[in-house]
């Protein structure tokens, strides 16, 4: 076994016991999410302490276009990428023994590039520690299973279950519902086990084919690394059964959809939940925190909601919050308190979408909350209605979103000035493109009628 095999996760030991390594991918998460990177022989990866990639990685849209750099020319100077050898885990889907290695990102005098996603998260967490706290989260991933589609000008629609029938809608926890597309759900979980994944549960959400996948509390670089993992699993998973699965916020007109909801609580240095009091009752903390995330969520919903497909699930009576009210066991609020024992208590940010960059979505709400306890801020009184009744106080676009980041120093200040620039710059880059695109709605209903 290498030397460097050793400092990897046992799980990742594990999985080569009596097997010879042929490859290792050397990846790091773009501004997007996506894997970039080298794949390698394993015998030159051994020798070898780092490569490089050029900086424009973080320039790109999610379309393959290029964003001119808001800090200077496009000159595209290299990076250097070291192995995080704690992030090694199996590519269990590939036809030869292949490892992945998520790479820290650095410049060239070996400081952490400020533009990465993973850096930015760290970022965040570096502010926690400084004040003597530990911040845990837990992410639940929703995502839809659906038919290939090879023609984009067609619609998506679901998948055929093993019934021979399309999946159905509206089956929400339905254990019958998730046999339909049983295959692949043994899948996810033997890949899971075989890289080292806790699942804590699957159930089937309210859309056709809608799953939901819930990850045990932890970490929120570790956690974050696990849903950019889970990902390319859960996608290389359905390919093996004749479908895709999409994290996309929207993809089925009609059928809700798919939510990042993040639970998080913060820990002292004695291992205590600082949300709960010596008697289990809540703390002016715990509501410095909700205060925070109502003040500040606004501005980080560009991160939360990246895309222009992201702002059609915020729509009322569809299971997605359109508000920033908060409630006590209340689903209907974007921001969720759930029953719990005192050590457990937490608040649920319900707003971020599947389709935000993990690093990106935990980076932005624990930003929020960390000001909040900071600036010691009190959220608004409980809401216990219906608030899908209330005033939706999200932006309607990503134009809007953007412009909210944009004039909202105290986020810049926590993210780091030169990610949100060059976050903006994506990201218009990326509304400018759709903007030119003409949809069928228009061609319906503006060709012939205006």
């Amino acid at each position: 076994m290498s030397d460097w095999i050793k400092k990897c996760p046992q799980a990742a030991q594990d999985y080569l016991v009596d097997r010879r390594l042929d490859e290792v991918e050397c990846i790091v998460p773009d501004i997007a999410g996506v894997a970039r990177g080298k794949a390698m022989p394993a015998s030159k990866f051994a020798h070898q302490s780092h490569f490089y990639l050029p900086n424009s990685i973080f320039l790109q849209t999610i379309t393959g276009e290029w964003t001119d750099n808001p800090a200077g020319a496009f000159t595209e100077p290299d990076m250097i990428l070291e192995p995080d050898f704690s992030t090694a885990t199996a590519a269990p889907w590939t036809a030869d023994w292949t490892m992945q290695v998520i790479h820290d990102v650095k410049d060239q005098a070996g400081n952490l590039v400020p533009i990465a996603p993973r850096n930015v998260l760290k970022r965040v967490v570096d502010l926690y520690k400084a004040e003597g706290w530990t911040p845990i989260v837990a992410p639940e991933m929703e995502f839809f299973l659906v038919a290939r589609n090879t023609d984009p000008n067609q619609p998506i629609i679901p998948p055929m279950g093993r019934t021979g029938r399309r999946a159905a809608a509206k089956q929400a926890y339905s254990m019958s519902a998730v046999d339909e597309y049983g295959k692949v759900i043994d899948d996810i979980y033997d890949f899971a086990e075989m890289q080292g994944f806790e699942i804590d549960g699957i159930l089937q959400e309210g859309g056709a084919g809608q799953i939901e996948i819930n990850l045990a509390h932890g970490d929120p670089i570790q956690l974050a690394d696990q849903i950019f993992f889970f990902k390319r699993m859960i996608r290389e998973a359905a390919l093996r059964h004749d479908c895709f699965a999409t994290f996309m916020a929207k993809p089925i007109e009609g059928e809700p959809g798919s939510a990042m909801h993040i639970h998080q609580s913060v820990i002292d240095e004695n291992g205590d939940n600082i949300f709960s009091d010596a008697n289990g009752a809540e703390t002016e903390t715990f509501l410095h925190c909700i205060g925070g995330l109502q003040r500040h969520l606004p501005a980080v919903i560009g991160l939360l909601a990246p895309y222009v497909n992201s702002y059609r699930r915020y729509i009322p009576d569809f299971a997605a919050p359109i508000n920033l009210e908060w409630g006590r066991d209340n689903r209907t609020t974007g921001l969720r308190v759930p029953i719990s024992s005192p050590a457990a208590r937490r608040i649920e940010n319900r707003l971020a979408g599947m389709d935000c960059n993990p690093y990106l979505g935990l980076a932005a709400t624990l930003a929020c909350a960390y000001l909040g306890m900071k600036e010691k801020q009190m959220p608004r009184p409980e809401y216990l209605g219906d608030a899908y009744s209330g005033t939706d106080e999200l932006p309607a676009n990503l134009g809007d979103a953007l412009d909210l980041l944009a004039g909202h120093d105290p986020i810049r200040d926590v993210l780091g000035e030169q990610f949100c620039v060059v976050y903006e710059a994506v990201k218009r880059n990326e509304y400018k493109e759709f903007l030119q695109v003409i949809s069928p709605w228009e061609r319906e209903h503006l060709l012939l009628n205006v």
